[in-house]
C-alpha cells in the first residue's frame, strides 16, 4: 500500500525553510531556530520525525525540559484542527505504542519517543539518530553535551528549536549557527519574529489585533518583545534575578576577576544526592564579594572533587554547605555527606537551615550590589542563576488549540527544580554565610586537606 507523507499535515510557507533542510535529504546535520510564540514549532518537529524515520531506521527523541512537559505538550498534545501530534505516525506504519514511555515502535522498526531533559540519564544506550531539542534555551545545556557523541557516532541529526529567553546557551548556539550555515551546508539558522510568519493568503499567524490583546490582558512590554520579536535581551520570565543580573551587567560587574594570592578562597557547595554537585569559588575584598572560579559534575565521589580542590591553586579559608549534609545516608554505612568529606580532608562549616526559601532568595537579592562575577569561569553559573525562575502552575502547560504551542504561563510562588537550581542553591549557600568571611591578616589553608598548612 502506497502511503503518502507527510500525513495529515503540510508545512506553512514560512517552514519550508527548515522542512527543506531536512526532507527529503536527511543527511543534513544540525538546524537551530528561534521561531515566536505560535510558530508551530512541535508540531512540525513531529511530522519531521515521522517522515525522516520512514527513510532511515533508528531512534528518535523529541526532548522537552521536562518529562511532564513533554506528556501535555507533544504525548498528549493537539493541533489546531484536534488532530493528536501522535496522529500524525500514519497507523499503517506503526506497530504499537507505550502510553507510560511516551514512545511510539513502527513496522520497520523505527522508534520516536518523547522525552524529559530531567530523565535524559535513564535512557543511557538508546543510541538515536535524530533528536529535536524542544525549548532548547530552557533545556539542560548538558543534554547536548550528552547526546552529541552519539549523533557523531550515528551521523545522526539535531534540530534546536526555541522561543529565546535572554543571553544563554540557546542565545549562544543561534550565534554559531549563523556562522556556521556561511560555509556548512550542514548547518542552517533560522530566525522568525511575527513579523516574518503569514499564511499563504498573506495575513500573520499572530496580528497586531492578537499582540493589542496580550498587552491588555497584563503581558508585559518586555515579555511580548521576547516572546514574539525574538529579542535576547528581555529578562526571562518568572526569573528571580532578572533586575539583579541587569543591573550587574550595566555596573560591568561581569569581567574578568583575576585570582588575587594574599587573599583566600572560600567554597559554596550545593551537594547532589544522585544529581548535580556546584562548587562556587570565593574572594573578598573589602565590600567586593568576587566569585572567581565555579565548578560543576554529577555522580562523582567526595574524593573526586577533593581532587579538584586540590588541583587548583588557590590557599583556601572555609568550605561552606548546606544544613542537610549532616543526614545520615544508610546507603554508605550510616555516613553523611559531611562525613564522607571529611574522611577526604574537607571540612564543611554547615549552613543554618533557613525557614522558608524565599528568606534565602531575599538574601541573594541583598548581596547582589556587591557581587562580581569571572564572565569566563562563571559563564555557566551566570546562565544558570539568569534562569532561575518560579515553578509554572502546572495545567497552564497543557497545550492550547492554537498550533498546539502552550499558552501563557502563570507561576507559583517557589522556585522550579530544574537544572539551574543547583547554582542558585550555592549563590543561596554564599549569601548566608557572608558575615563569616575571613579577616585579611588569618593565615590561609594551602590545600583542601583535614591538616592546614600554613604559607
Amino acid at each position: 500500500m502506497e502511503v503518502e507523507l507527510p500525513y495529515k499535515y503540510r508545512p506553512r510557507l514560512y517552514q519550508e525553510q527548515l522542512w527543506n533542510h531536512f526532507v527529503p535529504d536527511s543527511y543534513k546535520k544540525r538546524a537551530v531556530v528561534i521561531a515566536h510564540r505560535r510558530w508551530g514549532k512541535d508540531l512540525l518537529c513531529v511530522n519531521l520525525a515521522a517522515c525522516l524515520s520512514q527513510q532511515r531506521v533508528g531512534t528518535y527523541w523529541h526532548v522537552l525540559p521536562y518529562a511532564k512537559q513533554a506528556r501535555a505538550v507533544v504525548w498528549n498534545g493537539k493541533d489546531k484542527n484536534g488532530i493528536a501530534f501522535r496522529d500524525h505516525f500514519h497507523p499503517s506504519l506503526v506497530s504499537h505504542s507505550n502510553e507510560n514511555e511516551m514512545r511510539i515502535h513502527q513496522k520497520n522498526d523505527s522508534i520516536w519517543q518523547c522525552i524529559g531533559g530531567d530523565d535524559i540519564d535513564r535512557h543511557v544506550g538508546t543510541n538515536p539518530i535524530g533528536v529535536v531539542l524542544s525549548e532548547w534555551a530552557l533545556l539542560d545545556p548538558r543534554v547536548l553535551d550528552y547526546i552529541r557523541p552519539i549523533l557523531r557516532e550515528n551521523d545522526g541529526w539535531c534540530l534546536m528549536i526555541t522561543t529565546i529567553r535572554g543571553k544563554n546557551h540557546a542565545y549562544r548556539s543561534a550565534l554559531k549557527a549563523a556562522k556556521l550555515m556561511e560555509k556548512n551546508p550542514n548547518w542552517l539558522y533560522v530566525n522568525q519574529t511575527v513579523e516574518d510568519t503569514k499564511r499563504e493568503d498573506g495575513t500573520p499567524v499572530f496580528s497586531k489585533e492578537d499582540l493589542d490583546a496580550e498587552r491588555e490582558e497584563g503581558m508585559s512590554e518586555e515579555m511580548i518583545q521576547q516572546e514574539y520579536y525574538n529579542s535576547a535581551d528581555a529578562p526571562v520570565q518568572g526569573a528571580y534575578y532578572a533586575k539583579e543580573l541587569a543591573a550587574c551587567h550595566l555596573e560591568k560587574r561581569v569581567c574578568t576577576i583575576p585570582w588575587e594570592p594574599r587573599l583566600p578562597v572560600n567554597t559554596y557547595w550545593d551537594l547532589g544526592y544522585g544529581d548535580f554537585t556546584v562548587i562556587l569559588f570565593v574572594q573578598f575584598h573589602g565590600l567586593e564579594i568576587r566569585v572567581i572560579d565555579r565548578y560543576a559534575a554529577s555522580g562523582e565521589t567526595m574524593a573526586h572533587y577533593r581532587k579538584k580542590l586540590d588541583e587548583k591553586p588557590y590557599h583556601y579559608g572555609e568550605h561552606y554547605a548546606p544544613w542537610d549534609v549532616e543526614i545520615k545516608d544508610l546507603k554508605s554505612e550510616g555516613k553523611s555527606v559531611y562525613d564522607r568529606a571529611r574522611d577526604v580532608g574537607i571540612r564543611f562549616r554547615i549552613t543554618p537551615q533557613p525557614k522558608r526559601v524565599e528568606d534565602g532568595i531575599e538574601q541573594v537579592r541583598s548581596i547582589f550590589p556587591r557581587l562580581w562575577f569571572d564572565k569566563v569561569k562563571c559563564e555557566r553559573h551566570l546562565e544558570a542563576i539568569s534562569g532561575y525562575s518560579k515553578e509554572p502552575i502546572a495545567e497552564k502547560l497543557q497545550p492550547s488549540r492554537i498550533d498546539g504551542e502552550e499558552v501563557e504561563i502563570m507561576y507559583k510562588d517557589k522556585p522550579l527544580h530544574s537544572w539551574h537550581s543547583h547554582d542558585a542553591d550555592a549563590l543561596r549557600v554564599l549569601a548566608w554565610n557572608v558575615k563569616k568571611e575571613k579577616k585579611k591578616d588569618e593565615k590561609l589553608q594551602e590545600f583542601a586537606e583535614d591538616s592546614y598548612k600554613y604559607v
